[in-house]
């Protein structure tokens, strides 16, 4: 069975506009009780404030990198296992022509109909398991069915230089969708999506504690940068989320492939 995390069932633009309100609720909190304590503290404690605030951000600028490195990297592993399958089909398409001449219709047909099946869930959302599961199903079903004119093949013709290739290319096709499937499957964990708003909060109020302290509101720039780290955090969301979203994996290589195919057919 698929598994999402929390966040993923939230609309990133959701998630963040709720971000960027807390964020301003901290920053404007931290500012009145920097205002209230502003009599209360000497100039050595808020050049202290200062320090920690510089911290902080310096702490925010590395989780942040961080976790745009991890999506980034989970976005290039996925669009690399798509391309790996479109290549592993279209290896496995090419050697239908070593299979005796009687295979060759039924054979390109499975695939044909396999190729609309894998492009096909390209543009299932993760969160529509049943749908998912079906679709895997039937996939699952046309590798078996193509499996099986594979043995019978390789009964007729035990060559490993004719059926034998295509055999090997057959086993690569089905391992590429496994991994294809394993990687559609993870994500920037939670808790570290978790950390990321939590600094970025606390960033937010120890900003509006030091304005405060100083007795001089600077909203324009704080708004500023809390509307670019909101921004930063769509993008990672968007990069973390394959079938939904604003970046997906670009399905052509796949669908390339079919339109080849059918004019085999």
């Amino acid at each position: 069975m698929e598994h999402t995390t929390m966040l993923y069932d939230f609309s990133s633009i959701a998630i963040v506009t709720v971000l960027f309100i807390l964020i301003i609720i901290a920053n404007e909190s931290g500012f009145r009780i920097g205002r209230f304590v502003q009599n209360r503290t000497d100039e050595e404690i808020k050049t202290l404030t200062g320090a920690i605030q510089a911290s902080t951000l310096g702490l925010l600028a590395l989780l942040l990198g961080f976790t745009f490195s991890m999506s980034m990297q989970r976005y290039d592993n996925r669009t690399e296992a798509l391309i790996m399958e479109a290549n592993a089909i279209g290896t496995a398409q090419l050697r239908v022509q070593l299979l005796p001449p009687a295979y060759h219709t039924p054979v390109l047909a499975l695939l044909n109909d396999y190729i609309e099946l894998r492009t096909a869930v390209g543009t299932i959302d993760l969160t529509q398991q049943a749908q998912r599961a079906a679709v895997n199903a039937q996939a699952t079903a046309l590798q078996n069915a193509l499996w099986g004119f594979a043995v019978q093949a390789a009964k007729e013709d035990p060559n490993p230089v004719t059926t034998g290739l295509f055999i090997a290319s057959l086993n690569e096709l089905i391992d590429s969708q496994g991994k294809r499937n394993a990687l559609l499957q993870m994500h920037v964990p939670e808790t570290v999506i978790l950390l990321l708003f939590l600094v970025f909060v606390s960033s937010g109020a120890i900003m509006g504690y030091s304005s405060g302290l100083s007795a001089k509101r600077v909203m324009a720039p704080t708004l500023m940068v809390s509307f670019l780290i909101v921004l930063i955090v769509l993008i990672i969301l968007d990069l973390d989320r394959p079938k939904r979203g604003f970046i997906k994996v670009d399905q052509r290589p796949i669908s390339m492939l079919n339109a080849t195919l059918k004019r085999e057919l």
